[in-house]
Order: structure tokens, then sequence, then C-alpha cells
């Protein structure tokens, strides 16, 4: 039987590690603490931080609390997120030392929910497996190759304008869903090689998943309750969101399968593996190049070829969507431009109906500057985030690692300083000789730095090529203001209600 003061003491000894164990925690806090003193940000509480401000917002109005804290704090603000810290950079100068860190260049927490989908490829690894892919796939945005896709873009494009043809003139009606299947279109045939059709099919189940997927990922990243991976996975959603997820996969590599099988074929055949059979090159796809980096050396497995195709189909759909379409509605708010990109467009293609050639879009020098204050004023992706793994300093405050970083895109594009009507749309901000004199990171829509996006370039041949074929055909009339429209967050950002138009062939006498 055991003594009871030995008991006793046991059991004060018990005590006694807990609550020293106990101060510990606490002390380790205090220490972590203190590291923010000075900076800014809204009233945080224990244990929840400032998340209320946050969980208590409707979709609808996180764009305008965002604002609002751009006008409060300026530059810098730290919010905290239950007990994690997160650190916002609203300024130019800020932004560069976060995004030219070769050290902090790991995404945040936010870029998990994604890695059931994409693996972790391009957009969600980090440290070797980043840079060897990232090394490796650089060559597949070399300007010979993205001359390959720009027949694709070209031909999705005059679909899209077929369609449009069919809508009655002078009649609003939402044209967001007719791009973002056109770009859908674009982006898988470029990435896999194999058309879904999206423009002819929208209720097929692979473009069905697409979109489905997308709104699941977006349901759990606004539910703190279902970020642990178990809980999400006994959710009915969750549960909705796998099986739509079986679909998309199986789809990528059912298309993987056939795309090695088309391949181990022509290496026995007469013709080359480039040549269509009557002489002429053979549009590569993604997918191809991926293939052919597998047969040179590089250890892909069917997962890895998997992932980096699903990425590249991830990061190219929405993001270039929202960015054609917020470039319509704004030149159907703003007649004057829209006639100088037309006639920029009739000096480059007279009365031919032909489709656009890679030179032609490099001479679309005045529709890039519209695009580009788009991107601007409506990032297609407004935040970037990073996990700080090593202290870093910006202006006077040192951030700590173990924070999460947040780059306010949206905010540094409309920095004051650089932008002094910042909310006024105006392509001449990209005039050359204004760009000189404004800091390289005031304009950072891709991006900067060492993961900067790697498909701007494809990126905006696309987005010619979509803008350009719609312009030449119709002059757009938008049936909303820019100071109506309600921002909305979703993966990417874009207006809640989609962008409203009439259209009038461009070829009616009372049209410009």
């Amino acid at each position: 039987m055991t003594h009871p003061m030995i008991s006793s003491t046991l059991a004060s000894f018990v005590l006694t590690i807990i609550v020293a164990y106990i101060v510990k925690i606490i002390y380790r806090r205090i220490l972590f603490l203190r590291k923010f003193k000075g900076l800014p940000g809204p009233k945080a509480y224990p244990l929840i931080g400032s998340s209320m401000d946050i969980l208590s917002l409707k979709r609808n109005e996180l764009m305008k609390l965002n604002a609002e804290r751009r006008e409060e704090y300026k530059s810098i603000y730290l919010q905290w997120s239950g007990p994690f810290a997160e650190i916002h950079l609203l300024r130019p100068e800020y932004a560069e030392v976060a995004l030219k860190s070769t050290v902090n260049i790991t995404k945040s927490l936010a870029y998990d929910f994604l890695n059931d989908w994409l693996g972790t490829g391009l957009l969600t690894s980090a440290g070797r497996k980043w840079q060897e892919r990232r090394k490796m796939i650089t060559p597949a945005f070399h300007f010979g190759i993205l001359e390959d896709f720009v027949e694709t873009f070209g031909e999705k494009s005059r679909f899209l304008v077929n369609l449009l043809e069919k809508k009655e003139f002078g009649k609003e009606f939402n044209i967001y869903p007719l791009i973002t299947n056109c770009a859908l279109d674009i982006i898988c045939e470029s990435a896999m090689g194999t058309p879904v059709n999206a423009q002819e099919k929208s209720g097929s189940e692979y473009v069905k998943a697409v979109f489905d997927v997308s709104e699941l990922i977006l349901h759990r990243a606004l539910r703190p309750w279902l970020f642990a991976d178990n809980v999400w996975k006994m959710s009915s959603k969750g549960r909705e969101f796998y099986s739509k997820l079986k679909t998309l996969h199986d789809f990528t590599d059912k298309v993987i399968m056939e795309r090695r099988a088309v391949r181990a074929i022509s290496k026995n055949s007469i013709h080359s593996e480039t040549d269509d059979g009557v002489g002429r090159r053979k549009k590569r796809a993604f997918l191809d190049l991926l293939l052919e980096a597998s047969e040179n050396g590089h250890e892909l497995s069917q997962a890895d070829i998997r992932e980096e195709v699903d990425t590249f189909m991830f990061e190219g759909h929405d993001t270039t969507a929202a960015s054609i379409a917020w470039v319509i509605f704004l030149l159907g708010n703003n007649p004057e431009v829209q006639d100088k990109v037309v006639e920029e467009l009739n000096d480059i293609f007279g009365d031919s109906d032909r489709l656009a050639t890679i030179h032609d879009l490099n001479s679309m020098k005045y529709l890039e500057m519209v695009i580009k204050e788009t991107l601007r004023l409506y990032p297609s992706v407004p935040f970037i985030g990073r996990l700080v793994t090593e202290d870093f300093v910006v202006g006077p405050h040192k951030i700590p690692a173990g924070v999460w970083l947040n780059i306010e895109l949206f905010n540094v594009h409309r920095c004051k300083d650089h932008y002094p009507d910042p909310e006024k749309f105006n392509p001449d901000n990209f005039l050359p000789e204004k760009m000189q004199n404004r800091h390289p990171f005031a304009y950072v829509p891709f991006s900067a730095g060492p993961r900067n996006c790697i498909g701007q370039k494809f990126a905006l041949l696309e987005e010619k090529t979509v803008l350009s074929s719609i312009l030449r055909k119709f002059r757009i009339e938008s049936t909303e203001k820019q100071e109506d429209i309600c921002l909305i967050m979703d993966l990417v950002l874009r207006p809640e209600s989609g962008v409203k138009i009439k259209m009038y062939p461009r070829d009616d006498k009372n049209t410009k």
C-alpha cells in the first residue's frame, strides 16, 4: 500500500510539472506577442482573436471591410485569426520585400484546401520540389511554345462570338458564364490537348465538376469548423466534394494514359510526333511537354503529371475568365476607351475576318494597357498568402517567423502615392513614361519575385485573343456602373451579379 506522504509528494511533483509547463507556454506566448508591439490592427480577444469581425460578415461584405482597413491602417496591420497572427501588407514597398524573398516562399494555410485537387504541384509546393518543378516547367512557356496555343485561343474565341451573335441585340444578359465556358475550353485543350466542349455542353459531367469543386473548396474555406480533414470528409459537402473530385481526377488520368499511348504509337510511325500527317506542325499541349520531360530523364509519376496538368487548368481558368469579364465591364462603362481599342483593332485587321496571329496580339498595345489597368483595379487574385519561415523586416517592423503573411494586391494597386485617383479606370496609367516613374511593385497582379505566375504571358495572349474577337464584332454597353458593383471574393475576385451588358453589331450604322 502506497504511503500517504509518498502519494502527496508525487501529486505535488506532477502538479508542479504541469504548472511549470503552463507557465512556460504563457511565457513563450508573452514573448511572441511582444514581437508585434507597434503593429496596428483590429481589436483581438483571447482564443478567437479578431475572427468575429470576419465570420459575422456576408461574402459580399468582405471586400468592403478590406477597403475600410486600407483607409484606417494605410500600410500594414496585424489581425488575429484565433491564436494565429496574420500580417497584412498594403504598400508596394512592403510587398516588394515579401515577394522578392527567396526564403519565405511557402504558401499559407488557405492553399492547403487545394491539395486534394492539385496535390503539391507548382502552385502549392515549396522547397526543393517547387524549385525542380519550376525549372522543369518554365520552358513550356517559351515564346515559341506559346505560339502553338494561339490557334486554340482563336478557334474557341470564334465559337464564343458565334454564340454571342445568337443573342438579341440591345437586350441585357450576363456575359460572365459564356466567358467562363470559353476560358475553360481554352485551358483544357491547351493543358491536355483534349476538347471538353464546355461552350457546347456546359452540362457535361466534367465541366459541372470543375465548377462544383471550386465552389465546395470555397465553402470549406469560409467555415473554420470544416478545416480539419476528418470533419470535412465526414460532412455532406465533403462527401460531395470527393465524389466530384474523383470525376476530375479520373478524366485527367484517362487523358494522360491516352496521350501516352498516342506518343508510343507515333514513335513507330513514319510521321513525326509533331507532324499531323500532311506536313503541318501538330499543336502540342502542356501535357505533351510534361510527358516529354518524363521521357527525357525527369522522374514524373502519373500523379506528378496529373497534379501539374490540374494546376495549369485551375490557375488558368477562373483567373483569366474574371480578367476578361472585368475588361468587358469597364469598356462597357467607358465608350471612349472602347472606341480607342476598336480603332487599334481596325488598324491591325482592317476588314479581314481572319483569326489573330501572335504578331497581331503583340501589336495590341492599347488593349494591353486596358487589360493592365483592369487588373490593377480588379486583380483576379487580390491576396497572396505566405508562411513566414524566417524573420524579416518591412519598414520599421520586424516580422517574426511563424506568422501568416497576407500581401493585399487589391490594396497595393490602390496606393495613392502611385495612383493619385486610384479608383478611376484610366489605361493611361500604363503609358511607358508613367510606368518608368512608378514603384515596380505598385502593379503585381501576377505576383512577382521567385514565385511569380509562370503563365502570365499565356494569360495575356489569351485575354487579347478573346477580347479582340468580341470587340471586332460587337459594341458593348454595360448596364451597371462601376460604383454600383458589389465585389465578392470567391476563388477569384468577381462582381456578385456577373457582368450584365447589352450588345450591338459593329456593322450597325449607328455604332462605331
